[in-house]
Formats: structure tokens, C-alpha cells, sequence
């Protein structure tokens, strides 16, 4: 009874010792990047939707007030150009030589991507090294460019994890490299086509710097 009674004794104040080291450890940052996106086809309603690779960047405000009790909010751009296509059965008239019905020609549509998230982000300290992990939701709105006929906007929520580390270089200012992986369903930006309403991943890598305070 007395080795447990110490045993929980000394939990305690190893808790305890932890949680006051909590508010030295916090830190708020700023970050700006630059990103990849490079998204995967997807098919369905007799329909295949093909994203375009792009360029973008990344905007986050992040809070860590311990390793376990880190937030951000974040702001992304990119282009998120589509071209849907055909991906249905012929008609059966197209192989008994009668006339067969025309396919409907691939639509292109130029668009651009606005995605806001909020994430939970859990972090340890070492040394001038931060490894940190990324989970979040948010919303995904895609913005047709231009007076383009035939298309609409279309919002998604979207899901993100991922990971990286923060490199201190000097005080307050350092390097940021992660990935982030975005979950979403494929867009609905063409009234020619519908959507294939599949899920959608569009990997992420990022490159970036931060500013804490």
C-alpha cells in the first residue's frame, strides 16, 4: 500500500510538473507556403472527372499551448481545373451496326479552389526540431474562372491529416515542411456532366516558413 501510495504521488507531480511547463512551451506562429496538388481520377454516374496537377499556397495560423493541445486555422489556394469525360455503356444500337446515339464530347472547365480548415495539431519539442501531425475539417469551394458557359460553383466539406516538422533556424523564424492529404467528393463544377460524386484524395506536399511570437 505505501510503494502505491507513492507511486500515485509521484504521477502527481510529474503531471503536475508537466502542465506547468505547459504555457513555456506554447508558441503561436505564422506560416506562408507553397504546395503541389496532385490529385487522383475518379468515376462514377457514367462519368470520369480528371483534375488537373497545380500549383498553390498555403496560409496558417497556429497555436501550441502543449504537446497534445496545438490548433490552426488555415487558408489554401489553388487551381482546380477538370475535364469530365464519357464513362458510361455504349448502347446496345452501337453494336448491331444500327445508328449509334452521339457521346457527349469531354468538358473542360477552368476553376480555381478555396479551402478553409480547422485542425488539431499535436506536437513535440526537440530541440530546434518540431514533428508535428495535422487533423482537420473544413470546406472545399470550387469557383469556376472567368464567364465560362455550362458550369457552376460547388462547395464540399473536406477532411485533412498529414504531417511535418517545423525547423528553427534563428529566433522566431524557421522552416516548415509537411504533408498534407485532403479527402473530399469530386467536384460538381460542369452542367453538362454530374459528378461522378466519388471521394476524391489530392496529395500535398508543402514547403514553407513560419514566424512564431
Amino acid at each position: 500500500m505505501r510503494t502505491t501510495s507513492r507511486f500515485s504521488i509521484g504521477a502527481l507531480i510529474f503531471a503536475f510538473a508537466a502542465t506547468s511547463n505547459g504555457p513555456a512551451r506554447a508558441q503561436t506562429s505564422v506560416a506562408l507556403s507553397v504546395y503541389g496538388a496532385f490529385s487522383g481520377t475518379t468515376s462514377g454516374n457514367g462519368a470520369q472527372q480528371s483534375p488537373a496537377n497545380q500549383a498553390g499556397g498555403l496560409i496558417e495560423l497556429r497555436h501550441i499551448s502543449n504537446p497534445l493541445l496545438g490548433w490552426e486555422a488555415t487558408y489554401a489556394y489553388n487551381r482546380a481545373n477538370q475535364v469530365y469525360s464519357y464513362n458510361g455503356p455504349l448502347p446496345q444500337s452501337c453494336a448491331t451496326g444500327l445508328p449509334c446515339p452521339a457521346i457527349p464530347s469531354p468538358a473542360a472547365v477552368s476553376a480555381n479552389a478555396h479551402e478553409i480548415t480547422g485542425d488539431w495539431v499535436p506536437s513535440i519539442h526537440a530541440g530546434s526540431f518540431r514533428p508535428f501531425a495535422v487533423l482537420g475539417i473544413g470546406g472545399l469551394f470550387n469557383v469556376p474562372a472567368g464567364s465560362q458557359s455550362n458550369t457552376t460553383s460547388d462547395n464540399r466539406p473536406v477532411y485533412v491529416y498529414g504531417a511535418g516538422l517545423d525547423w528553427s533556424l534563428i529566433p522566431h523564424i524557421g522552416l516548415r515542411f509537411q504533408y498534407r492529404g485532403n479527402l473530399y467528393k469530386a467536384p460538381d463544377v460542369s452542367k453538362l456532366y454530374t459528378s461522378t460524386n466519388a471521394f476524391a484524395h489530392t496529395a500535398e506536399p508543402v514547403l514553407g516558413a513560419y514566424f512564431s511570437f
